[in-house]
């Protein structure tokens, strides 16, 4: 009876551990930060050469050595000095190199598949072969401020553009590490957070923004348009990027472009036009008037009272009322016949 429920138990156990395996959110909360120490005063640090395109702009220090070459400052800004072959750089590439052998030795680690996207991941070391992010990759610091995220890939590390890494329950971009055995590149636009310590090269796409740093060992970092905040870490938001890009991810689908809330204008209030003012007429006339002036002048005719009979309705001479054939013709005609009927009658 002993003996099956060790065995019930050794079978539980097993399957707790695998499904952990498979879901890839075994906590370790033994796992340290690494001490970057002068590297983490660079945002930008190369083992050849940092060349950039476009207004970069970077909240501390760039930085190259053994090589000499800074190209593309301005007009790209750096936050803090520019360093090419000197001591300070000199140091921050030896620090480096001992943090990447820091990062590159951590155990235990949970073996991990090529893409992160859609993953939500809690503290610990992660192994893949090579890493690579589309969509989204979820970081739940489980309310505790202290924890710490440590990726070791052995070949490259690739982003698709539009990716980003988002931040829940406490989560910290200065506790997260990314071991990268050659070269790392992020995509057009994705937003990247953490520390990248790549062996070779970096690479950045077109308006890339980065909660972190880009220090590569031996070869190149190559910028275009791009933002670093490293100095980011004591108000880390919440959710990273708060509000970049401009588009909502679910794991495993694409990007879906949200629009920008429009302007709102308010039009200008409709202009009423004034009435024109009205003439006022001058005391005399400065011109001599016209005939049609003073025909527009005249005054209106009085209408003539109806006839009375026994009288003789004459046509009026005003200017006003013009005499109409006809009616004089009528008035000679009843005058005619007035004086005959008062001429006395001749009898035959």
């Amino acid at each position: 009876m002993n003996n099956s429920k060790s065995i019930v138990a050794m079978v539980a156990i097993a399957f707790v551990i695998a499904i952990g395996a498979m879901t890839g959110r075994t906590a370790s909360a033994a796992t340290n930060t690494v001490a970057l120490a002068t590297a983490a005063t660079y945002s930008v640090l190369a083992g050849q050469s940092v060349t950039n395109t476009g207004p970069t702009t970077t909240d501390n220090k760039v930085g190259v050595s053994p090589g000499t070459s800074v190209t593309g400052f301005p007009p790209g800004l750096a936050g803090g000095m520019i360093h090419a072959a000197d001591g300070d750089a000199g140091q921050a590439q030896s620090d480096l190199g001992i943090a990447y052998n820091d990062a590159a030795g951590r155990t235990p680690f949970l073996t991990v598949s090529g893409d992160l996207g859609g993953q939500s991941l809690v503290s610990g070391v992660y192994r893949g072969g090579g890493l690579g992010l589309t969509g989204v990759l979820t970081l739940d610091g489980q309310n505790d401020p202290a924890s710490v995220w440590i990726f070791q890939a052995a070949s490259g590390l690739t982003t698709a553009s539009g990716s980003y890494v988002s931040f829940v329950n406490g989560a910290s971009p200065c506790n997260v590490f990314w071991q990268i055995g050659s070269s790392a590149a992020l995509g057009t636009g994705s937003t990247f957070v953490g520390t990248i310590m790549a062996l070779t090269s970096i690479t950045l796409g077109d308006s890339v923004t980065v909660y972190g740093r880009a220090l590569a060992r031996n070869g190149d970092v190559t910028l275009i348009n791009d933002r670093f905040l490293s100095s980011a870490c004591a108000s880390a938001p919440l959710l990273i990027p708060p509000t970049r890009p401009p588009f909502t991810i679910a794991p495993g689908s694409t990007p879906t472009p949200v629009p920008s809330p429009m302007t709102t204008f308010t039009p200008a209030p409709s202009v009423v036009p004034s009435p024109a003012p009205t003439a006022v007429p001058t005391a005399a006339l400065t011109t001599a008037p016209t005939a049609a002036s003073v025909a527009a002048a005249a005054p209106t005719a009085t209408p003539r009272p109806a006839a009375v009979a026994g009288t003789l309705n004459l046509p009026s001479t005003s200017t006003g009322d013009p005499a109409n054939p006809l009616a004089i013709l009528g008035v000679a005609l009843t005058g005619l016949g007035i004086l005959l009927l008062r001429r006395p009658i001749r009898h035959l």
